[in-house]
């Protein structure tokens, strides 16, 4: 399958001057936007990193007005094979669009970071461990580990991981980190979780600044 071409704006540091990259992966219904705001605080202490977040390339079934990277059944009604086909195809495309971001900014993966919320989180889980190259570091915001049963066998690279979640999520219940953190641990990954409390299925505050922090430790300096 081809890659589909996924469109991004960027903020940051200046083109050219970038020694490292970070990719806001959105969730279902959102759009690059949603999350590319994060650039905003998190810029100031990261002035060496350009922030790029990709709007997904399929519009939303269940949010006309937003993208989703792969149908979700139990909310638009689709199949499980549509939801299983759309993942392989939005791993292609985001996996494309990583190494075309990479190639522009003269940046090694070894300086990349995910960065995922819902749905992103998903689709960050899945393709960074089977990337050859391993990326800096991921952080996964209010997500699950989708095919956890097939990780140890495909897995190429393994980046320290941070998953973050809310334990008021009404979303994507709380119960999905720990599933998640076990399954990478057992795979060998660096894994580390924090739960916040009375969140719901949003970024907040606290989680942003233990992002920031994870971010910083685990990306060249």
């Amino acid at each position: 399958m081809s890659p589909r071409p996924l469109t991004s704006a960027r903020k940051g540091a200046p083109k050219g001057s970038a020694k490292s990259v970070v990719i806001f992966v959105h969730g279902y219904g959102a759009n690059g936007a949603d999350l590319l705001g994060l650039a905003d605080p998190l810029a100031p202490h990261m002035r060496d990193t350009a922030f790029y977040a990709p709007d997904a390339p399929e519009n939303c079934q269940g949010n006309p007005m937003g993208f989703q990277w792969f149908p979700i059944p139990w909310l638009d009604g689709s199949s499980e094979e549509a939801a299983l086909s759309g993942q392989a195809q939005a791993a292609e495309d985001l996996n494309a669009f990583v190494d075309a971001v990479l190639a522009d900014e003269g940046i090694p993966s070894s300086a990349l970071a995910l960065v995922g919320f819902s749905q992103g989180t998903m689709m960050s889980l899945h393709i960074a461990p089977r990337r050859a190259e391993p990326i800096a570091v991921l952080v996964g915001f209010s997500g699950r580990l989708l095919q956890p049963e097939t990780l140890a066998a495909e897995t190429k690279s393994k980046p320290p991981i941070l998953l973050i979640h809310g334990d008021a999520d009404p979303m994507v219940p709380v119960a999905s980190l720990p599933e998640a953190a076990d399954a990478l641990v057992k795979a060998g990954f660096e894994t580390y979780a924090h739960v916040c409390k009375g969140v719901g299925h949003s970024i907040d505050n606290e989680g942003l600044s233990m992002a920031l922090q994870f971010l910083r430790e685990k990306l060249p300096k």
